[in-house]
């Protein structure tokens, strides 16, 4: 679970993607200022580096990255994920990134795959207001998984 008042946004980018990453940060820079940043170990480092934004950095993806950050999201200490993704590429840790968008939907957290998407995540007016997010109640699942 997050300490921080601030809402959290996590940061993934493929390698072929983290320009575009890059790019679509400093452009929204002053914005992101205002949010709590974690990424992925390189993806953070890049942008740490190219874009002075204050970013916690996790384990690289294909280390265990991808699964830290779906512990977060799981804990509810992530509110928004941006995964600029490379639909083009087969990543060595697939299953990862799997896990990560499946964990995602699980949870009910704004995904964004593309820069489009996340232009019009942080441009929406539901950032200007108090947003409560649907937090899914998985008890009927929990107690169907505990009588098998």
């Amino acid at each position: 679970m997050k300490n921080e008042t601030r809402p959290t946004v996590a940061l993934v980018a493929h390698d072929n993607k983290k320009p575009d990453l890059v790019a679509w940060c400093k452009h929204n820079k002053k914005l992101l200022e205002n949010y709590r940043l974690i990424a992925t170990g390189t993806t953070g480092k890049l942008l740490n580096e190219e874009t002075g934004l204050d970013v916690v950095r996790l384990q690289s993806g294909p280390l265990g990255g991808d699964l830290q950050l779906g512990a977060q999201i799981t804990e509810g200490g992530v509110d928004f994920l941006i995964f600029l993704w490379d639909p083009l590429e087969s990543q060595p840790h697939d299953p990862d990134v799997k896990a990560l968008l499946r964990i995602a939907a699980v949870w009910n957290i704004p995904v964004a795959c593309n820069r489009a998407t996340a232009d019009y995540i942080f441009t929406s007016r539901l950032l200007q207001e108090k947003y409560d997010r649907d937090l899914p109640n998985y008890t009927d699942y929990l107690s169907r998984r505990d009588e098998k």
